[in-house]
């Protein structure tokens, strides 16, 4: 009988695989490629309709090897299925433009939300999903396996062993599933060196590098001035600390990008201490080295962070400090943005972040209409876990709260940090979020929505915080919702008696509600209050990037 079957071929993809390498030999292309021959290199281990995953993260930039993607004929090369982790870079959706490429799926596009907003409105790119970081991850070593990635590091020995420094960030994942599975790896270095501090990627699962012209572009994305700090997000930050982190005892966090964020960091040495919280809140991370934390660091507030990657200027800092980050025998950081994002999803008791727009069931989003912002990390930061089993003070109390008794599982924090009003004045609370207009211009089955209002547990605005753990009926969480919404229109349409019986009950906490003082508010309780007053509080060893240099 055996004999009558045909025979199957079982290494179809090494073979693909074999063929560009062969092609690209018959060139003269061997493992060490000219950076003038980066194009060429690409036009022929490429193919049309293959998965490229391009390393574009939040901060470090396979920026040489995406120009050169984006140069590419599109006779040659068309049609390709792009997986990025962020779409940051102008090449990013130039080569969407210019036909290279045609789908994407992708988790965050902040710097280019607007053009990629417009390419969905003109129906010029199919967006196959807005992922959450580590279920784009996931993906790659399931259902959308890389034919080719383009990566990025440091610097590279003569065999093409890699070292990433500080920014390792997303290229593990990327690296393993792509080399594992029959797949190209192509590499982008600053520099070709004897030997490398240590061996972040080894040589045999690199088949090209290149020295490129100029070093990787890297973003200083989680740098914010404390000068930009205003009053209300004072205190809006007061209330975090003392009506949230302070009862809930929150010892191990997360931090989102912001300046109200940045505030709770700077006012830990001082709100914080004269609270008499230190050891008692904020000793545990899962965090980019901000340059706002350094004080708090400094304070002995900080035991330990793990990072999702580095900070632009923070490198001497961060080896002068090896009992708080991880870093290696060389003295540098080890980031790693996926560990970081399980380590926040499962071993973090809190998640405090913002948003573009609420609803009245508190869900959020930072896609609207005219700007797909995507989510990054928020959907895993911003959940709640079903599958964690370990328990802590914070993830008890929260269970307790949601449940009025017994509990066979806790609550994982999660904080929407907002005022009422963003930029242009338009309202962050909605009757609608704008996802449900996306879903429909992108043909997508679900709502762009990044955080699911049944995940959020507390709320907190210029006006006070909703707690919407002790909601009961969803009339109730509406009204908490409303009650905190400020002079927006979903605001104005609260129900006042209801509003105060809420208040009555706790749910709603004004800041006077929980002993906050809003006349103390001002930025004279900041620990730092430029990044002048950063540099100092590191000792000279944070050296911010010229643009954050005004002295």
């Amino acid at each position: 009988m055996k004999a009558n079957i045909d025979k199957k071929v079982w290494d179809t993809q090494k073979t693909r695989r074999l063929t560009k390498l062969n092609a690209a030999k018959d060139k003269g292309l061997e493992k060490l490629v000219p950076s003038d021959r980066t194009i060429e290199l690409l036009e022929t281990v490429l193919a049309p309709e293959d998965r490229v995953c391009i390393e574009g993260n939040n901060q470090k930039q396979a920026d040489f090897l995406s120009e050169c993607l984006s140069q590419c004929n599109n006779e040659v090369l068309n049609d390709l299925h792009i997986l990025q982790s962020v779409l940051a870079l102008p090449s990013h959706i130039d080569i969407f433009e210019k036909g290279i490429a045609s789908k994407v799926d992708f988790s965050f596009s902040g710097p280019q939300a607007l053009r990629l907003a417009k390419l969905v409105q003109q129906q010029k790119i199919q967006i196959g999903s807005i992922h959450t970081y580590l279920e784009l991850y996931g993906r790659y070593f399931i259902d959308l396996i890389p034919n080719v990635c383009l990566i990025t590091a440091h610097s590279a020995d003569a065999e093409g062993n890699l070292y990433t420094g500080p920014n390792t960030e997303d290229t593990p994942a990327i690296v393993e599933a792509t080399a594992f599975k029959s797949g190209i790896v192509i590499a982008q270095v600053n520099e070709l060196v004897n030997s490398v501090p240590r061996v972040d990627i080894p040589a045999d699962w690199v088949d090209f590098f290149i020295v490129a012209p100029k070093p990787n572009y890297i973003e200083p994305l989680f740098t914010r001035d404390p000068a930009q700090i205003t009053e209300v997000q004072i205190l809006m930050a007061m209330m975090v600390i003392k009506g949230i982190y302070a009862p809930y005892q929150i010892k191990r966090l997360n931090h989102g990008i912001g300046f109200n964020t940045a505030a709770i960091e700077l006012l830990l040495p001082t709100y914080g201490a004269e609270l008499n919280l230190k050891g008692k809140i904020c000793t545990n991370w899962a965090l980019n080295p901000h340059p706002t934390m350094i004080p708090a660091i400094e304070s002995g507030f900080v035991d330990s962070i793990h990072s999702f990657g580095s900070e632009v200027g923070m490198d001497e800092y961060i080896q002068s400090r090896p009992d708080v980050f991880f870093t290696g025998k060389d003295g540098s950081m080890r980031s790693n943005r996926a560990f970081s994002q399980t380590a926040g999803l499962y071993a973090c008791d809190l998640f405090i972040g913002a948003t573009l727009q609420i609803d009245l069931q508190g869900n959020s989003s930072t896609a609207t209409v005219d700007r797909i912002a995507g989510f990054g990390g928020a959907p895993n930061m911003g959940s709640d876990p079903h599958g964690r089993r370990h328990s802590s003070y914070a993830y008890l109390k929260a269970g307790k709260e949601a449940t009025d008794g017994r509990v066979v599982k806790g609550r994982k924090l999660v904080v929407q940090m907002v005022e009422t009003y963003r930029e242009h004045m338009d309202s962050v609370f909605v009757e609608e979020l704008d996802a449900w207009q996306l879903q429909e211009k992108m043909g997508s089955d679900f709502p762009p929505i990044m955080i699911y209002g049944d995940d959020v547990t507390h709320i907190v605005t210029e006006e006070g915080i909703a707690n919407l753990l002790l909601c009961r009926t969803p009339e109730e969480r509406e009204q908490a919702i409303r009650g905190v919404a400020g002079y927006t229109p979903i605001g104005m349409q609260r129900d006042h008696e209801k509003v105060k019986e809420l208040r009555q009950r706790g749910i709603i906490q004004r800041p006077e509600d929980i002993g906050v003082d809003a006349s103390k508010a001002t930025r004279d309780l900041l620990a730092a209050k430029s990044v002048k007053d950063l540099v100092k509080w590191s000792n000279g060893t944070y050296s911010p990037p010229s643009r954050f240099r005004n002295w």
